[in-house]
């Protein structure tokens, strides 16, 4: 199976909450069509057909990233341990 990059699946769930926010204050036609883009992107990255369950998924995605060790390459890249 193959693990979304948590980078982008950090920039995704910022997208969405800005969007959602956006949306609550105001109905805007290309906001709410950006979210639904940004829906469906997290659903199919974490596997899911819904985007509560998709939150839950890359929240722990997230979780894990961040207790995962982390080791330096010769070049001076991180790498996962």
């Amino acid at each position: 199976m193959l693990v979304p990059d948590p980078k982008v699946v950090r920039k995704l769930l910022t997208r969405y909450a800005v969007l959602r926010i956006s949306e609550a204050e105001r109905q805007h036609p290309q906001a709410a069509a950006e979210l639904n883009d940004v829906v469906y992107t997290l659903c199919v990255m974490m596997g899911t057909t819904g985007i509560r369950e998709a939150i839950v998924k890359a929240d722990a995605l997230l979780a894990a990233a961040r207790s995962t060790p982390k080791t330096v390459i010769a070049d001076g890249r991180a790498a996962a341990a």
